[in-house]
Parts: C-alpha cells; structure tokens; sequence
C-alpha cells in the first residue's frame, strides 16, 4: 500500500505518521519527491482500507499497490532511481545509471585471464570512452571441464586494473560463501543462472553493494522484477536490471534479445535498465547492430564484452569484440544517444 502525503507539513507530523504505522506492526519505506512524499507500507496490509488514512490531514491518498512486486514498483517510487557506481573511491571515476543524460558502458573482456591481458582490455575500453571494468573472475559454465575462472585471484586482478584506470570493476557472484572477496568490487553482477538463488538476492539485498540483475534464461519480465524485490526488501536499493536475451526455439542466435523489455520495465518500475548484446546474440558481427537497438530503444546502459585478442579468449571468443571493433562501436553510439539528447 502506498500513502501520498501533502506538502507544506513539518517532519515531525510525518515522524509521527510514520511511527503510528509502524505501531500496527508495519515496516515504512519513505520516498521523498520534488513535489510530494510518498509512504510505502510493507508487510501484511490485507486488514487496512486505504479510505483509513484518508482522515489524517497530512495525507492527500491511499491506494494499494496492484503489482506483485512492490519496492521494484514505479507505483511505490514514482521518480527514476539512480544508481552511482565506484564512489567515494580516491583515483576512481564513479558514474550514474539511469539519470537519463548518459548510457554509461560496462565493457571488458568475458573472463579475467591473467595481469596483461586484463590491465590491457582496461586501457583500451577506457581510452574508448567505457565507464566500468567489467571481467569475470567466477564463471559459470555449462560443462564443468571448462574454464571457471581465477576466483579471487581474478578480483585481485581487477583491482589492480582499478588501481591503474580508474574504472570502477564489475564482476559475477556465484555463491554466498565468496561474498567476503567482493567488498572491493564497484557493482556486483548476478548472472543468468542465479537470477532466481533467493538466499543469494537476500543475502546481496544485506551486503549492500549495487547489483546488476541479470534475467534468467527462460525469465519472464514479473520474475526479473520478483528477484528484485528480493535484494531491495532486504535493505539495498540499488539494483539495476540487466536484458541479456531469452532462450526461444530458434537457435540462429546464442539468445533472442527481447528489447520491447526497455519500454516495459521503464513504465512499470523506476529502476534502470542495462541491456547485454554480447550475451544475447553470441555471434561478435551482431552485437553492434543490437547495441544501436538497445540505445534506440531508450536502455540506460550497455554491458558489451572486449577481448584484445577475441580469437584466443579462453570464453565466450565467438562474441567477443577486439579493441578497434569496440571505438568504432563507442563512435557510432554516440550519434545514437545524439538523437536522445543523451552521451555515452
């Protein structure tokens, strides 16, 4: 349920609103606007009329949130949330996703592979305008033969990348039991196959750190935002949700990636919305072409995977860019983001 509250009152009729809420056994989650406050009330309402509130001469309405999801609710937080990665860090550039002025871009190579290579991806997707590091130091994989990653010794790498380029790092976590190794890590992605590991977004939701919510696999849009719900119920509100495609019955492409979900998520949530075309298609000739699309279509930001030599990736070389692939990309976003009035 959420309660919009008139302007003009002090903070002390709304301490003291917000505290007979409470007394009734209710959590409160107080959204404070340019020209209205708004409470939302969390817990079981089921036995409140919103008609109640109405009698209190600070507040203006009282509906009930229709939607499943309720922090994650553009109804429950009618303005934007912007989410500021790397901040507050001395020698690193933090940026905002979702203010509506830039398409940052999350862009690095799909797995950390040693000092080299990783220090060398990070100068040239910085020198090509890339806003965060991103490199896999866990990696989920199909066959358990594969690669999976330098764990924590690849978050030592990152860091180190950090270190020299100021690019706050992104990176996936796996499983609860690593999260000790992530307290240096700028914005925490949860991947495809995790999107539903409740004890995990609870788990995130404590930690605090900004998340990047991948959509599972086969996930609907409602289960994205549900998942959400999960990490922002449990304390941490900066979660971003990330398109990555959905597996369909066609395989002509690695994933199908569902750009109608841009408009969609932004009419019925605040939160920001990145989209991965690297992980959508799987073929590298593509992901420029779906990285317009995704601009076009109004996403707050990219996720886009950079190799200095895709070739020889030890994951993912199929849909990897090179360096030169991703400047000229970064070039002709920029004119994309023109037409928005928007810069990478």
């Amino acid at each position: 349920m959420i309660v919009v509250l008139k302007n003009g009152f002090g903070e002390n009729k709304v301490e003291d609103f917000i505290s007979d809420i409470k007394s009734k056994g209710l959590d409160c989650h107080v959204v404070k606007g340019v020209e209205k406050t708004i409470v939302g009330l969390l817990g079981d309402t089921s036995k409140l009329d919103p008609r109640d509130f109405l009698s209190s001469d600070i507040v203006e309405s009282a509906e009930r949130v229709s939607a499943p999801y309720k922090m994650a609710s553009r109804e429950f937080h009618p303005e934007n949330t912007i989410v500021e990665i790397g901040a507050n860090q001395s020698g690193v550039t933090s940026c905002l996703i979702g203010d509506g002025k830039t398409i940052p871009v999350i862009a690095g190579p799909c797995a950390v592979e040693g000092e080299e290579q990783i220090l060398n991806a990070a100068r040239a997707v910085k020198a090509a305008g890339a806003r965060i590091l991103r490199g896999g130091a866990y990696k989920p994989r199909t066959s358990p033969y594969s690669f999976q990653g330098m764990g924590k010794d690849g978050i030592r790498l990152l860091e180190l990348a950090k270190k020299e380029t100021g690019l706050p790092i992104c990176t996936e976590l796996m499983a609860i039991s690593e999260i000790g190794n992530f307290h240096n890590v700028d914005l925490i992605q949860v991947g495809a196959r995790n999107f539903q590991n409740f004890d995990l977004l609870k788990e995130l939701g404590r930690f605090g750190k900004p998340v990047l919510l991948k959509r599972g696999l086969s996930g609907t849009i409602q289960e994205l935002l549900m998942s959400a719900e999960y990490i922002m119920a449990n304390g941490n509100e900066n979660v971003i949700l990330c398109e990555r495609g959905i597996r369909t019955y066609d395989p002509y492409t690695r994933n199908c990636l569902d750009v109608s979900a841009v408009p969609y998520l932004h009419k019925v949530s605040h939160l920001p919305v990145v989209l991965d075309p690297s992980h959508a298609s799987g073929i590298r000739w593509m992901v420029g072409t779906l990285a317009c699309a995704s601009v076009a279509a109004g996403c707050d930001g990219l996720e886009i995977e950079v190799h200095c030599n895709p070739e020889k990736a030890w994951s993912d070389a199929s849909q990897q860019l090179n360096p030169t692939m991703f400047e000229e990309l970064m070039t002709k976003l920029g004119k994309y983001a023109a037409v928005e009035n928007k810069t990478m």
